[in-house]
């Protein structure tokens, strides 16, 4: 059995959800026409990764109007799981049958936790339905200066139309135990979402796609210096692309199946051949017999942070879904 799905490696519109919510939706459709049942997009791509944290000097000085300034805009540019952009995403998948994989900039506006951004991935069902909220465990490094930490609640793969599909956000691929929760739900399809897919970023692509025994979409975004906030200050020495795309494709058998685009604002095309999972879990399966729970356990304690929850109930195993 073989499944064509695609990586929207294009730009958004950076700091501006509607008019990157429009280009979505028009590429969600292209995609589908194109046979894709499975489409996916990078690290925050709605409303865009915040790569001005590390390319403008005055982003890191303290109390500095123009940084808050900016930073108030990103808030109410970000998406409200369960808000009307979300219902967007939902309408989007259902109306072209197809499950979705997006990376957001989550704001929470009530209850525990509300003030707080957080770096987020969703995954939505063929109907709409969201399936899984999964938040970044760690903001890494001067992502700290925007998001919080996140939790377990969504540490795990779901199952979709299109098999069981699970998410990790940028260095969480770094993070062992992180990757063992979520190869312990069986994935068939991982989606690792990053700002862009350089050199180390494709080498933790391809080797969970090994370790997992899964195919892995590395989704990077293009970003352009002339995305950069205008009000913060800009070094001359500033590249074209800050962020270069990268998406490529890995298959369980550590072979490439999509190289590597660097770039190019394109939609990004795999079939993947789904039994090869299969053949290759003779070898080794690390949620299965090479886990060896009898001698190392893994604990995940799935609650929502600020949100209540039992904080006490821990498991090796997901839930099932």
């Amino acid at each position: 059995m073989t499944l064509r799905v695609a990586i929207v490696q294009r730009a958004p519109v950076y700091g501006d959800a509607e008019a990157s919510m429009k280009l979505f939706e028009r590429s969600v459709e292209e995609a589908q026409r194109a046979g894709a049942r499975l489409v996916v997009v990078g690290e925050t791509w709605l409303p865009g990764y915040p790569a001005w944290i590390d390319h403008c000097p005055s982003a890191a000085i303290w109390d500095q109007p123009d940084v808050k300034d900016l930073y108030a805009r990103l808030r109410r540019e970000s998406v409200v799981v369960g808000g009307a952009l979300c219902d967007r995403l939902a309408d989007a998948a259902r109306t072209h049958g197809v499950v979705l994989v997006i990376g957001i900039q989550e704001r929470v506006d009530e209850g525990p936790g509300s003030g707080t951004l957080y770096n987020s991935a969703l995954i939505f069902d063929a109907d709409g339905r969201l399936l899984n909220h999964h938040r970044k465990l760690v903001p890494t490094f001067s992502e700290k200066l925007l998001w919080g930490y996140g939790d377990a609640a969504g540490l795990r793969a779901v199952k979709t139309a299109v098999g069981r599909v699970g998410a990790l956000i940028c260095w969480e691929h770094w993070m062992p135990l992180a990757r063992q929760a979520l190869h312990d739900s069986g994935e068939l399809i991982h989606v690792a979402l990053w700002p862009w897919v350089h050199e180390k970023h494709q080498v933790a692509s391809r080797h969970y796609a090994f370790e997992g025994r899964c195919f892995v979409l590395a989704a990077g975004s293009i970003q352009r210096a002339s995305d950069l906030p205008p009000e913060l200050e800009t070094p001359e020495a500033t590249p074209e692309f800050l962020l270069r795309g990268g998406s490529a494709v890995y298959a369980p058998d550590f072979s490439i199946v999509v190289e590597p685009q660097l770039d190019d604002e394109a939609i990004v095309y795999a079939e993947l051949d789904l039994e090869l999972r299969d053949r290759e879990l003779l070898t080794m399966d690390v949620g299965g017999h090479y886990s060896r729970e009898d001698v190392l356990r893994l604990r995940v304690r799935r609650h929502r942070a600020g949100h209540g929850g039992d904080r006490h109930r821990q498991r090796r195993k997901p839930e099932a879904d």
